[in-house]
């Protein structure tokens, strides 16, 4: 951890006891005027009073421009950290309602029909609005749709811009921020925050933090959308190869023949589709006519050929052929030999490598986003909904105290803490070769056995669970003791639906079940450094861990009591 992860200390608590030191230095010295001490004397203290005062204004001024700029600087790594954008959002939404003292956020975004529809809504308590709570200024949403403009109103009900508007009376809209979202120069959608309590709640500073947000927002709609995009792309071209695959199966890959001269004598079908090239034009041509430039080493293999009767396998060149543009192209070279055995010329045999490259390129992309041990379950031509039941151990591990906590602390540095934390967990549960399924705010969800099978997944899970505990300790000792938090985690095995879950615009790999939600419940009751266990999980674990028993589990949704137990450690 560098010092610049750490709480700044704030040079307000001091500005502030001296100005009540000097406050009451002033009052002495009005109350008993002394004739001994000058009138300068008087008018200095004074003078300092006041440039104190000035000063704490400046500092209090300048703490909040670098809280917004570090606020800014984490919302870019934030969003672009992830490509589950919908999560990433909500994170970032609720950042800038705390930032904002905003009541509620909407990220608005056009659909198929060049409309405007909600994909984010939040309150200032973190929560999800309902549909019936989406009372906003619609007119001055369309305003800066149409104008390109963000738009700032400290008082909508007094605004003359907005005097006429019946939904600003209607819904006693008051405070009101409106940026628009750009990509490419392209207006894709807007953020709107408001405050219907407060007048007079936003500022100039706010705007302009809100806009910042807003380009980072609409970069990360961007990648997502590029994300997307390589997927369809993936199955297109796998669908592709499959296809060109079976056609290669029947027929002959491209051939062409030259004399000795390199004259070409021969090209097919294969060959003309390959080159772009249609056999008439370049019958009777030699091939540095006939072809675009090709790379000196083809031209080199092909002089070998004819000159020192070697044949050449698997050179691959990568030459530009219009109108196609770059292709990539494996060749094998073999010379043509009359009945004395002669050289008459060079068999040129080709194959378009053009697609597989391009499939590899993207396959490649797409194991730098997604888990190679996910992939490799995955199959592009069979890709759909559902799932396969399984047997798993799952774990949930939650910060504890951590609602409490984050109401003090400032949100940059409260997303600083988080990560620290969960960055921890999931390093100890990577290291057993668990499988991460989502982090959900302060909690993160796991589970063992799949889509690698691991005979001992209950123990791999403990575990992780005694990691978690390790590196929390070690984060403890670096950390002041209020940013000093413990995760409570729960363990559960049993049978589990684990598949892909969503719809064809986005998909999401997890695992769904009754034994997810024990997990969670028995999580719940955990206190912040305990680990505890159910029973399926100590019967398969017994002879390798020091437990003890807990109290039963009183469990929502459940009919029968949950037996628990707590894990003290490993056996020798």
């Amino acid at each position: 951890m560098n010092d610049e992860s750490l709480p700044r200390k704030s040079l307000q608590p001091e500005i502030k006891e001296l100005i009540e030191q000097l406050t009451l230095i002033n009052t002495s010295l009005q109350s008993v005027r002394s004739a001994a001490l000058p009138t300068a004397t008087y008018k200095r203290a004074f003078h300092t009073l006041e440039t104190v005062k000035k000063l704490d204004k400046e500092i209090t001024a300048l703490e909040d421009e670098n809280r917004n700029l570090i606020a800014v600087s984490q919302i870019g790594q934030i969003i672009n950290s992830s490509l589950e954008l919908d999560v990433v959002l909500q994170i970032v939404m609720d950042t800038i309602i705390r930032l904002t003292n905003a009541e509620r956020g909407f990220l608005m975004l056009r659909n198929e029909n060049n409309e405007l529809k909600t994909k984010i809504a939040r309150n200032f308590e973190q929560e999800t609005l309902d549909q019936s709570e989406f009372l906003i200024s619609n007119t001055i949403i369309k305003r800066v749709v149409e104008e390109n403009q963000a738009i700032l109103t400290t008082n909508a009900q007094e605004d003359p811009r907005f005097n006429e508007q019946n939904s600003i009376i209607a819904y006693n809209l008051r405070s009101i921020l409106c940026v628009p979202l750009h990509v490419k120069n392209e207006i894709i959608g807007v953020i709107y925050a408001d405050n219907r309590i407060r007048s007079g709640l936003f500022t100039q500073k706010d705007l302009e933090l809100l806009t910042v947000f807003a380009n980072h927002a609409a970069v990360a709609i961007d990648n997502a959308q590029l994300f997307a995009s390589v997927k369809q792309t993936l199955a297109e071209v796998t669908e592709l190869k499959n296809l060109m695959d079976n056609i290669f199966s029947s027929i002959t890959s491209g051939v062409l023949t030259t004399d000795i001269e390199e004259k070409i004598l021969l090209c097919n079908r294969s060959a003309e589709s390959i080159l772009g090239l249609d056999a008439k034009t370049i019958i009777g041509k030699t091939i540095h006519q006939a072809f675009p430039p090709f790379p000196s080493s083809f031209q080199d293999e092909l002089r070998n050929v004819i000159k020192k009767n070697k044949t050449i396998i698997g050179l691959e060149i990568s030459p530009s052929i219009p109108p196609r543009g770059l292709v990539d192209l494996r060749l094998s070279l073999a010379p043509l030999k009359n009945m004395e055995n002669d050289t008459q010329g060079v068999a040129i045999v080709l194959d378009d490598l053009t697609e597989k490259k391009q499939l590899e390129a993207q396959s490649r992309l797409f194991e730098k986003m997604v888990s190679p041990a996910v992939i490799q379950q995955l199959n592009p031509n069979e890709l759909e909904l559902g799932g396969r039941r399984t047997e798993l151990t799952a774990m949930f591990a939650d910060i504890r105290g951590f609602t409490s906590f984050s109401e003090s602390l400032a949100p940059e540095k409260l997303v600083t803490v988080l990560n620290h934390y969960l960055s921890e967990a999931a390093e100890a549960i990577l290291e057993e070769e668990g499988t991460i399924d989502k982090f959900m705010g302060d909690a993160v969800m796991a589970w063992f056995n799949a889509p690698i099978p691991q005979f001992d997944h209950s123990l791999r899970a403990i575990k992780a669970a005694l990691a978690i505990q390790k590196s929390i300790r070690r984060l403890h000792d670096i950390y002041e003791a209020e940013f000093r938090l413990s995760f409570g985690i729960g363990i559960h095995s049993g049978e589990a639906v684990l598949g892909l879950v969503g719809n064809e615009k986005r998909l999401e790999y997890t695992a769904i079940g009754d034994s997810i939600n024990t997990t969670k419940r028995i999580q719940e009751n955990s206190k912040a450094g305990q680990i505890l266990i159910s029973t399926q999980v100590y019967e398969k674990v017994k002879n390798d861990v020091i437990v003890k028993l807990n109290d039963v589990i009183i469990a929502k949704g459940k009919k029968h009591p949950i037996e628990v137990f707590e894990v003290l450690g490993l056996k020798d």
